[in-house]
């Protein structure tokens, strides 16, 4: 198969170590040299590196760690907004390191950044002849602004190890080596600076796509990064170390291959249905099926798993996108930088949901939480001075719901999703058959939560009311019987608001009015006694179409940087004394004062909102 198309990128995959840990040893530094345990529920989310030392493990739960360990420190994680403060802030941080704005962030603690543009310029710039005394170049426009580097080796780990050749050859191989060293030194800097500036440490990999470079970077945790070095190409009797890679990760492993995805690839390859370890909300498998038992398999061809991963709702060509996954193929593009999110989803789970009144608080509680994110993720401030603002926590919780009018919307979703996980009933044998299936219902958005004058808790209890209890019952027409695992709110389908982009729905005319009087200061309307100017004429007072700014030999009699570009008195012979003054007109649009030959254009402006 051939190898990737975007083998001479370089993209980097970004990891936060145990990141809700790491919020709160930002917030409190002396957390970090102490067992952290982040709860939610009875169980353990995450934990930092100290308490891992003494045992502590993910999803384990609370009653056990303190059994193991009476000194821990446990802070509860259920409101999540911390969280995602944080994650923009670091996201709106590492985003000023892109030249190209591929930045693309996957969930709370994880960012792609395809720097392939970077790595292209420094490249050019490289002396082969001094690689030990390399200069990497951080802006184009700045030749000082950079570090000093050993361009003849990687720096962090790599896989697999490699010895370093001090000069490369000319081959296309050793053109990507010298790619990924560069790579590898721009990951080391900015991890450092992301350290000394917000206190984050972070694991990066190094690789050509995004499925490779978040798969290298899970080797060596925490605090460090590592390169998948070539050869990316099986030849000679040479094996691909990507192959090599990628062969050891179990199925269910590799991004882009969901859970119902690699469930039924595991059925497949093993002809009879996994064994799940036992659990109370959570199991991992006891038995592993990894990438190379697919591969090698001799029922399995992107022909056949695309007969295999076949069933309602499963996209065409879904088996041949796995089958490249685990052949280590990948390449799907790093998503440009987003000033809004896609969707923005609230979701909870639960030990046991199965009463009418227990899952009415629920919707209340996730709308409100969901009206409430989308105050702070979709609106901004417009200041006087034309920069805009995003809100923070304590405006979008404001009990009595009054919003200043200078908020806007950035985008308006359009649908609203509600998603829930039954549990299935119980077997004969008390039991019960494990599943991880989500059923879900859409419907369009009602338009008053775009509401800025009523309250978070009112517009959240009208959406319950009005849209989420008829979806639940769409969901769940049976009025007992369903036990509920998980409740997702979601909305979705974002549509930019009026503005100047691509992507816009429209145009904002009231925001095009409020800066008429910026984009017009270049020319404005004057009366000036003629016998005081430059040239002959009437008495009479002229009009003059001045341009600010364009000439500095500006004549007598106007102010710096201004001269007339249109003088109806001096330079036009109107017949009589009483035509000496041009007719204004005035804008039914906006009321301004405007000649009437220079009407048409003003009347356009408004037209195109320019």
């Amino acid at each position: 198969m051939d190898t990737c198309k975007k083998v001479l990128e370089r993209k980097d995959g970004r990891d936060y170590d145990c990141f809700y840990a790491s919020v709160f040893e930002a917030e409190n530094p002396a957390l970090k040299s102490l067992p952290l345990a982040v709860q939610q529920k009875q169980i353990i989310v995450t934990c930092n590196y100290e308490a891992r030392k003494r045992g502590f493990h993910k999803l384990q739960l609370i009653r056990e760690a303190k059994i193991m360990c009476p000194e821990v420190v446990i802070v509860l994680a259920e409101d999540l907004t911390r969280f995602r403060d944080a994650s923009k802030a670091l996201y709106n941080f590492l985003k000023d390191f892109s030249w190209n704005g591929r930045v693309e962030k996957l969930g709370f603690d994880e960012v792609w950044m395809d720097v392939t543009d970077i790595i292209d310029y420094n490249l050019d710039l490289l002396n082969g002849n001094d690689l030990l005394n390399s200069f990497f170049h951080l802006s184009k426009d700045d030749p000082t602004l950079g570090f000093g580097f050993d361009g003849s080796k990687y720096i962090g780990h790599t896989y697999p190890a490699v010895a370093e050749r001090t000069q490369p050859q000319d081959s296309a191989e050793d053109v990507l080596c010298m790619r990924l060293r560069l790579g590898s030194h721009l990951a080391q800097h900015i991890r450092h600076q992301l350290e000394e500036r917000k206190g984050y440490t972070a694991t990066v990999g190094i690789s050509t796509s995004k499925l490779l470079s978040k798969l290298v970077g899970s080797v060596n945790k925490p605090k460090a990064q590592t390169t998948l070095v070539p050869p990316y190409v099986s030849s000679e009797g040479l094996e691909s170390s990507v192959t090599t890679f990628i062969d050891s990760h179990d199925v269910g492993k590799i991004p882009g291959i969901g859970f119902k995805a690699a469930h039924k690839i595991r059925e497949h390859v093993l002809h009879r249905d996994p064994d799940f370890d036992a659990g109370l909300t959570y199991g991992g498998m006891k038995e592993k099926v990894t990438v190379r038992d697919v591969r090698l398999s001799t029922s399995m061809s992107a022909e056949s798993l695309e007969k295999v991963l076949a069933g309602p709702g499963s996209p065409h060509g879904l088996g041949y996108r796995v089958w490249c996954l685990i052949n280590g193929l990948d390449d799907s593009e790093v998503g440009q930088v987003r000033s809004v999110p896609k969707q923005i989803s609230i979701e909870d789970s639960y030990i046991r949901l199965d009463t009418v009144d227990e899952v009415l608080k629920e919707l209340r509680m996730l709308a409100k939480n969901l009206i409430k994110r989308m105050r702070l993720d979709l609106l901004e401030t417009d200041d006087d001075g034309g920069e805009s603002s995003f809100m923070n926590e304590s405006e979008a919780d404001q009990a009595d719901g009054r919003i200043s009018n200078r908020k806007r919307w950035l985008a308006h979703p359009k649908t609203l999703r509600l998603t829930t996980r039954p549990r299935p009933p119980l077997n004969p044998d008390g039991t019960r058959t494990r599943t991880f299936s989500r059923v879900s219902r859409s419907a369009p958005l009602p338009g008053f939560v775009s509401n800025l004058q009523e309250s978070v808790d009112a517009l959240a209890a009208k959406l319950v009311t009005e849209a989420l209890v008829p979806l639940f019952k769409k969901l769940h027409p049976e009025k007992s019987g369903w036990n509920l695992s998980l409740v997702n709110v979601a909305v979705t389908n974002m549509a930019d608001t009026a503005s100047d982009k691509k992507s816009a729905t429209g145009r904002d005319i009231a925001r095009m009015f409020s800066r008429q009087e910026d984009v017009l200061k270049e020319w404005r309307s004057e009366d000036r006694d003629a016998s005081s100017g430059t040239g002959g004429g009437p008495s009479s007072n002229s009009v003059e179409l001045v341009n600010r700014g364009v000439f500095a030999d500006a004549p007598v009699g106007f102010e710096d940087g201004m001269k007339p570009q249109h003088s109806m008195a001096a330079d036009e012979d109107w017949g009589d004394e009483e035509n000496s003054v041009e007719q204004i007109s005035t804008c039914q649009a906006c009321g301004s004062a405007v000649p009437s030959f220079a009407m048409p254009a003003h009347q356009r402006y408004h037209l195109l909102g320019d």
